[in-house]
């Protein structure tokens, strides 16, 4: 017994059980349940030490499921016994708490004190006035496209693109309904615009839609995949798309494409996407209706012509800068810009990327705006270009900090799931989403009910610009567009802070338009890039053949 090897504890238990059942029943014919139970076990070791392809159930047999059992439950055992109020991975359980009191409209005040560590590096807050403001309104607004003939006055924080197929059609029903209730805009996603971001009813108006125009051009594709103006001109001129957005890549999987397996190509998505039923959905990684910054740029003219003036951009997470400084040097060289330009930061996205992209491939979201917003400025651009902005951001303070970075406005994805009920269970590659959210299963999505949800979306809204107006009004500040890099404050050290104004390096407008300062050096990213940067080509001049 002292040799016993104890990884057959499990087999050698259900054994002994078997044993004592069978001389229960036979000697007084009871105990039935115990034998059946022992012989199932005693089968399930015999298979286990016979497969072949677990060698820790043929090591272990029996016990080694228990193993497996307790893996397959250890997210849920981490997020509701083990996880950190502030740990953030992805977001912390005061991010989502925050977001469900609000959308329930139920307490969402503090006592006791912060729980964070305000000597922690990194730590960051806004600085407040010994005079706040009064702020009469917490909807705040600002104008995209004010010269074009359908300029758009939008809200200051937005949904981001999420598209249906990644999301039910329960869940694009209640974020359209929730932004129509709330007067925000509602972004697409690349999926384009499903009959579930269209009113149910013809007397009920729909949310505003940015529609999102991506690589696979869904929605305004020809048979082969290429751009159709035809189509796209239809659907443009609805009076419920409100700007139009082309999407080059996203902070989740930037430079990567897409498969929608044919299995999961329904007849909603086909219609929607302008594809056939059942086969492979194809998201190329890059556009095959420009290869250029020049094109790119003719594209969001052509675009806002076929879509009647409305503001038309573009989204991007930023990658090599001399890219994005060719888009620039195109603007300049050919005087088409865009009307805005949203940040994608890299710690963005919704769905289903690999883990690759999802860790290690993206500018982070301040790089990323910075980036932008020091080359408009620095080319004399930012007057004419609105920017947005996605990347985490689910809190009032959250928006404060990315218009003081640089932003005009804020988009939130996650936040919005988190409203409609998302439990952050990362399940949404499966579609077995528990909360009906991420999922095409009918069964699942019907515990999603569409107006009790669109309700909280619009008052996860109203109740974050509301606190977002308590902030500014703290500041001294009547309007988030106030907001500037002196009012965030940052700790470097346990002894030392500094304002973002004197951490983070900006540049003068006009900066990159003039001669090389020596008393004045550019950043290294400029200094380095924008020399080698061309407006007809995505390539450095370095590269270019």
């Amino acid at each position: 017994m002292r040799n016993f090897p104890l990884r057959y504890l499990g087999l050698a238990a259900a054994a002994f059980a078997f044993a004592i059942s069978l001389l229960t029943v036979v000697w007084l014919h009871a105990g039935w349940w115990l034998l059946i139970l022992s012989s199932i076990l005693i089968a399930v070791g015999i298979v286990d030490m016979r497969q072949k392809e677990h060698a820790l159930l043929r090591n272990y047999p029996i016990l080694a499921h228990f193993r497996y059992l307790l893996e397959s439950i250890r997210p849920e055992i981490r997020q509701y016994f083990l996880e950190e109020d502030a740990a953030a991975t992805p977001f912390s359980r005061n991010q989502r708490s925050l977001v469900y009191q609000r959308a329930k409209q139920v307490i969402d005040k503090r006592p006791f004190g912060t729980q964070m560590d305000v000597y922690q590096s990194d730590y960051e807050w806004i600085n407040h006035s010994i005079a706040p403001a009064k702020v009469g309104s917490y909807d705040f607004r600002i104008t995209i496209g004010a010269d074009r003939a359908q300029p758009y006055s939008a809200s200051v924080f937005n949904i981001s693109g999420m598209s249906f197929g990644a999301l039910s059609g329960n869940a694009i029903r209640a974020l359209n309904r929730g932004a129509q209730l709330g007067g925000f805009m509602h972004d697409t996603g690349e999926g384009s615009i499903s009959r579930h971001h269209r009113p149910q009813d013809d007397n009920e108006p729909g949310g505003d839609l940015v529609w999102q125009i991506a690589s696979g051009y869904f929605g305004c594709r020809n048979d082969d995949g290429t751009f159709s103006p035809e189509k796209f001109a239809a659907q443009a001129t609805l009076p419920q798309v409100k700007m139009i957005e082309i999407k080059l890549s996203q902070g989740a999987k930037p430079g990567h494409g897409g498969v929608l397996p044919g299995a999961k190509v329904s007849a909603e998505i086909a219609h929607a996407r302008g594809i056939v039923q059942g086969i492979d959905c194809i998201s190329p990684s890059s556009h095959s209706a420009f290869d250029s910054p020049i094109g790119l740029l003719h594209f969001v003219e052509q675009l806002r012509t076929l879509s009647g003036g409305k503001p038309t951009g573009f989204k991007l997470a930023i990658g090599h800068p001399w890219e994005f400084f060719g888009i620039a040097k195109a603007m300049l060289q050919t005087g088409i810009t865009p009307d805005f330009i949203v940040v994608d930061g890299g710690e963005g996205g919704t769905g289903a990327a690999p883990v690759e992209f999802t860790d290690h491939v993206g500018v982070p979201l301040q790089e990323a705006l910075l980036l932008v917003h020091n080359t408009l400025v620095g080319a004399n651009l930012r007057d004419k270009i609105k920017i947005g902005a996605s990347g985490k951001i689910v809190s009032a303070f959250d928006i404060v900090r990315t218009l003081a970075l640089g932003a005009d406005w804020c988009n939130s994805a996650r936040g919005f799931m988190f409203a409609l009920g998302c439990i952050q269970s990362q399940s949404c590659h499966t579609d077995r989403c528990p909360t009906g959210i991420a999922t095409q299963d009918a069964l699942r999505q019907r515990a999603l009910i569409v107006p009790d949800k669109a309700e909280r979306v619009a008052a996860f809204h109203r109740n974050t610009l509301k606190a977002l107006a308590e902030l500014i009004a703290a500041a001294g500040l009547t309007h988030p567009s106030q907001l500037k890099p002196h009012h965030l404050v940052r700790r470097v050290s346990t002894s030392q802070i500094k304002l973002a104004s004197a951490l983070l390096p900006y540049l003068e407008a006009g900066r990159l338009l003039g001669e090389a300062d020596e008393e004045r050096p550019l950043p290294e990213v400029f200094a380095r890039y924008w020399p080698i940067a061309q407006a007809d080509s995505f390539q450095p001049a370095a590269l270019a053949s």
